[in-house]
């Protein structure tokens, strides 16, 4: 049997905890946790008895200073990128295998670096170097003796050529990873990868299929499976670096068009287009802005350019509203966030549509007025009339801080008014008597209202309490909400609070 070709795998221990963290863990105990179980935890916690697999309870009665984060696999995947980056920096053809573990062919590495025990230490040292002390290497044939050589390393161990099933023979049988198989493996005395490798293959098919038969060559060290490196991701961000400051935001607008059409060149290259950008401003004080922008179909360069403007403009806005003097920029990137297939955004054979012609009509006004002069209304989450509704600049994202899909306790449920009052107006409510009715703390009406802007009330409902934020007395707001119908069949949505009526909306 041809043995496998040699693999170098680079282990990160602890991923999981490092990239909650965004840091190396230090002497706190520290776990991480999904669905109430330890998915991983630091060295000084399995120091005081936590493990993999623990419950919420039993970890923190082994280490009761634990401290625990919440499992983000997009957080670690995302952070762990730039190591992927570093390392195909270093060595061509990286493959992740899981954030915090890559695998690479020895060969060229070992030839490169004056060989394998070598070249893994140059890795791990560059990883040190940049934030992330602590890796382990192994290199053995195939990418599952590797691994373990990887776990068990300290920091590098090598397994010799041809050596990989007396390395394998002691560990035991969970080091494959299938609970189901080594479960039942356990219960009939195969406890060890060398008591598995020493079985018959035709029992083993017999009793556990094809799965215990790829189990069964892991153990005996023929790992036949391929590596497939990753390919690096097209550089699509474009920078321009000024060699002195820009302080208008026309020159900084000027001077980014060609940056502008390399990024969307490199775009047309690869058959793709941008719907989502981010734009980095940096300022000669060393300030970064950054924001996100969105388009409705996609980004040519003139768009790119217009956002740069916009930016720049609602950081003077923003200079201004904190007296704070308007430094000069001297760099400014564009990162494509979000790309589609061109083929996607293609016109149509017989002319654009309605919507098309909506867009670019609407783009051309925009860029006339800047960003706010075309605006779209949006209907976002809250509980008061006036925080529902919001004008979105033409083209953005809308913030999903306020989802009116969450619930919002004390919101009015439907219909609404018509017409909202931002800010709500003052109302003339009275009594029969000629007063105002007022509303105490219990909610209780002192007397129906039989007047409302000097009209008669035709018919009432309510009130309807509306408490905020009653856990912080200097920003507390309470209110009682009333629906009155006058005799012109006017319907309003009428509003007590501070000892006042007030017109929240009117029914049309």
């Amino acid at each position: 049997m041809t043995s496998p070709p040699r693999h170098l795998v680079l282990w990160v221990p602890d991923w999981p905890v490092r990239a909650a963290l965004g840091t190396a863990p230090g002497d706190d105990p520290v776990a991480v946790m999904q669905a109430n179980l330890v998915v991983a935890c630091s060295a000084s916690a399995r120091a005081q008895g936590v493990r993999r697999g623990q419950r919420r309870r039993v970890a923190q009665t082994r280490s009761p200073g634990l401290r625990i984060l919440p499992a983000d696999p997009q957080q670690e995947q995302r952070v762990f990128v730039p190591v992927l980056r570093l390392l195909e920096e270093l060595v061509p053809g990286v493959q992740p295998l899981r954030p915090g573990l890559v695998a690479l062919r020895a060969r060229g590495a070992a030839r490169y670096y004056g060989g394998e025990e070598q070249a893994a230490m140059h890795l791990i040292d560059a990883l040190a170097a940049h934030g992330h002390p602590g890796a382990r290497a192994g290199v053995a044939d195939g990418l599952f003796t590797a691994e373990q050589a990887a776990r068990l390393a300290d920091p590098v161990l090598v397994v010799p050529q041809g050596g990989s099933r007396e390395f394998l023979a002691p560990l035991p049988v969970q080091a494959l990873g299938d609970e189901q198989i080594t479960a039942l493996m356990t219960k009939l005395g195969v406890r060890t990868l060398a008591d598995l490798a020493a079985l018959e293959v035709a029992h083993v098919r017999d009793r556990l299929g094809e799965r215990g038969v790829r189990l069964h060559d892991l153990a005996a060290g023929a790992d036949s499976r391929p590596l497939t490196p990753q390919k690096p991701e097209p550089q699509l961000a474009r920078e321009i670096v000024f060699d002195s400051p820009l302080a208008q935001a026309e020159q900084v607008a000027f001077a980014v068009r060609q940056t502008a059409d390399a990024v969307i060149g490199g775009l047309t290259e690869l058959a793709q287009v941008c719907t989502e950008v981010r734009i980095d401003l940096t300022d000669d004080d060393g300030v970064v802005s950054s924001r996100a922008w969105m388009h409705p179909t996609s980004f040519e360069a003139s768009d790119l350019v217009d956002r740069v403007r916009w930016q720049l403009e609602g950081m003077a806005a923003q200079f201004a509203a904190t007296e704070r003097v308007g430094a000069g920029i001297l760099e400014v990137r564009i990162t494509p966030t979000r790309v589609d297939d061109s083929a996607h955004h293609q016109p149509g054979l017989f002319g654009q549509g309605p919507e098309q012609r909506l867009h670019h009509a609407v783009s051309r006004v925009q860029a006339m007025l800047g960003h706010r002069g075309v605006v779209t209304p949006q209907v976002t989450g809250g509980r008061r009339l006036a925080e529902r509704q919001l004008f979105q600049p033409w083209g953005d994202k809308t913030p999903h801080e306020r989802d009116a899909a969450l619930p919002w306790p004390g919101s009015l449920p439907p219909p609404h008014p018509s017409e909202v009052f931002a800010p709500p107006l003052p109302a003339r409510v009275t009594a029969a008597d000629g007063t105002a009715p007022t509303v105490d703390e219990r909610g209780t009406l002192s007397a129906p209202p039989a007047r409302i802007d000097d009209v008669p009330v035709l018919s009432w409902a309510g009130p309807w309490p509306l408490r905020e934020r009653t856990w912080d007395a200097a920003h507390a707001r309470i209110a009682q909400r009333f629906q009155i119908v006058d005799e012109s069949q006017r319907a309003w949505l009428a509003l007590w609070e501070d000892g006042a009526w007030w017109f929240e909306g009117r029914y049309r």
